[in-house]
C-alpha cells in the first residue's frame, strides 16, 4: 500500500523539500505533494488548498509532513487530516522525508515511527576537527598527541 505525502511548509520549504526528494527518488512525484504557505496569507485559503491536494493525491493513506508545531502550516494541516486515513507530523527535515520517500509502502503508524527516528538520528553535531572524527591507531608507543 503506497502513502500519499502531503507537505506543508512556509514558503518555499515544501516545494524545496520536494525538489530535493525528486533528485533521489524522481518516482516518487505522484505520490509526493507540496504546499508553500506565504507569509500572511488568509489560513482559510491555505486550508481550502491543503484540502485539495489531500484529496487530489487519492492515496488509501496520507501522511501529513508541517515544518513547525504551532504554526500556521502546522495548524491548517490538523484542521484538513479529519476524514482521513492519515497521521501529521510536526518537524520535517530531509533525512526523515527520505526514510519516509523509501518506505512508504509500509503501514502508516510504521511509517510514523520510521520518520521519527530517522527525523531525529539524523541530527547531530559533526566534528569538524580530524581527531575528533576519525579513531587513530598508534601503532609508536612513544608518540604523543598533545592536543585537548
Amino acid at each position: 500500500m503506497n502513502t500519499g505525502i502531503l507537505l506543508v511548509a512556509h514558503a518555499p520549504l515544501a516545494s524545496a523539500l520536494r525538489e530535493c526528494v525528486l533528485h533521489v527518488y524522481p518516482d516518487a512525484g505522484a505520490a509526493l505533494v507540496a504546499l508553500d504557505v506565504p507569509a500572511h496569507e488568509d489560513p482559510e485559503v491555505t486550508r481550502r488548498a491543503a484540502k485539495a491536494l489531500l484529496t487530489g493525491l487519492g492515496a488509501p493513506q496520507v501522511l501529513v509532513l508541517t515544518d513547525v508545531f504551532g504554526a500556521t502550516p502546522c495548524n491548517v494541516a490538523q484542521k484538513v487530516v479529519d476524514g482521513f486515513h492519515s497521521k501529521l507530523v510536526a518537524g520535517v527535515n530531509l533525512p526523515m522525508l527520505l526514510r519516509i520517500v523509501n518506505y512508504r509502502s509500509e503501514p502508516l503508524d510504521v511509517l510514523v515511527t520510521r520518520a521519527l527516528a530517522g527525523g531525529s538520528q539524523s541530527i547531530m553535531q559533526v566534528a569538524v576537527t580530524a581527531p575528533q572524527n576519525q579513531h587513530r591507531k598508534n601503532h609508536d608507543q612513544h608518540q604523543h598527541d598533545h592536543s585537548q
